[in-house]
């Protein structure tokens, strides 16, 4: 299936706009929204191979850039550069930003005029606990979040309440995927999101990885995992094709 793509601006609360990268199959179909939230290292060609691949598999999808108010457009690479800047910028976020900038990016796909209204979220590292917010706090009806850092961290970004306290708002299925040997996630936090989905009765499957590290799905990383990243494209592919077809 062709895929096409294009840069877009997205409209954000109080004016101004957020810049995105939008893929979805050629053609006129009406087909179910996906958003693709970013790592640290921005809207960079990992983030856009990955926004073409759930393209082809029959979405509209759309990567939001949330670092637009502090470092619009960046694209970094997976060194210690990369990683020094793109922290700088993940520790000014805020969490009604955040919040705000997912809203922002359901309305754009559902304003287009070619989707659903079944809206799916899936990301990674930070793009990860957007996932996971962003379940908390709209209504997305599917959502994957690859190793999320800080979901259960005592306070939110910006020190807002915690995400995992806001747990019970999630109304979709969540799939959370992480990695044994992830030492940026503690695995008393990944305890902690498992019995928040639990005691909330949320529709939810949490999956850890033996012998995954932080940032196994993207092949562009030393920690590439091939095996638990197919595993995991598998139950991506297969949560949306339940929720959102």
């Amino acid at each position: 299936m062709g895929v096409t793509t294009e840069r877009v601006e997205i409209p954000i609360e109080g004016g101004g706009t957020m810049g995105g990268y939008l893929a979805r199959p050629e053609g006129d179909a009406i087909l179910p929204g996906v958003i693709v939230y970013m790592e640290i290292f921005g809207i960079n060609s990992h983030i856009r191979d990955v926004t073409e691949r759930v393209a082809a598999e029959g979405y509209v999808a759309l990567a939001p850039d949330y670092f637009h108010r502090t470092g619009p457009g960046v694209e970094y690479a997976y060194d210690d550069d990369g990683m020094g800047k793109g922290m700088a910028l993940l520790n000014q976020l805020d969490a009604d930003e955040m919040i705000a900038d997912a809203r922002a990016s359901l309305a754009h796909l559902r304003g287009r005029g070619d989707t659903t209204d079944k809206i799916g979220a899936m990301g990674f590292c930070i793009g990860g606990h957007m996932t996971y917010l962003t379940a908390c706090e709209t209504d997305v009806t599917a959502a994957a979040s690859f190793y999320g850092g800080g979901i259960a961290a005592p306070q939110g970004m910006g020190g807002k309440p915690s995400t995992v306290s806001r747990t019970g708002g999630i109304s979709g299925r969540i799939l959370c995927l992480f990695g044994a040997e992830d030492g940026m996630i503690p695995s008393d936090q990944v305890d902690q999101i498992k019995a928040a989905l639990a005691e909330n009765d949320i529709d939810h499957e949490v999956v850890v990885y033996p012998g995954a590290d932080h940032g196994f799905f993207c092949d562009q990383r030393a920690t590439y995992q091939k095996e638990a990243a197919s595993d995991a494209w598998e139950r991506v592919k297969t949560l949306f094709r339940a929720r959102l077809a």
